[in-house]
């Protein structure tokens, strides 16, 4: 299940997903996601609360990211939880979305095994 929120991220309107965003759950985000962005006037998603991430979620940030680009705007990633960093550092795509992935001291450390 995926669940939408309205947010902010350093002042900025955000929006902010909860649950999975996979294949199960991609075709109701693809519908919603973009609606809801644009009623609270965001270019940013929140990914805190994304438990996990698959190829077709992926997908659909870039489907997103390159939508937003052919209407002259750009998306921000936000707040990426551990899942959606693996999926993006495994497929290497992290620089494709161009946004600072920040970690924890405690999550940076339980990735690499300390």
């Amino acid at each position: 299940m995926l669940s939408f929120h309205g947010s902010h991220h350093d002042g900025q309107p955000a929006l902010k997903l909860k649950g999975d965003l996979t294949i199960y759950t991609a075709a109701e985000a693809r519908r919603e996601i973009p609606a809801r962005m644009a009623k609270n006037k965001s270019r940013i998603l929140d990914l805190a609360g994304i438990d996990e991430l698959d190829t077709a979620g992926v997908q659909l940030l870039l489907w997103l990211k390159r939508d937003l680009a052919s209407q002259g705007s750009t998306l921000a990633l936000a707040n990426h939880s551990p899942s959606v960093v693996d999926v993006l550092d495994l497929l290497r795509l992290t620089a494709v979305f161009g946004d600072t992935i920040l970690l924890s001291p405690s999550e940076a450390g339980s990735r690499h095994g300390s």
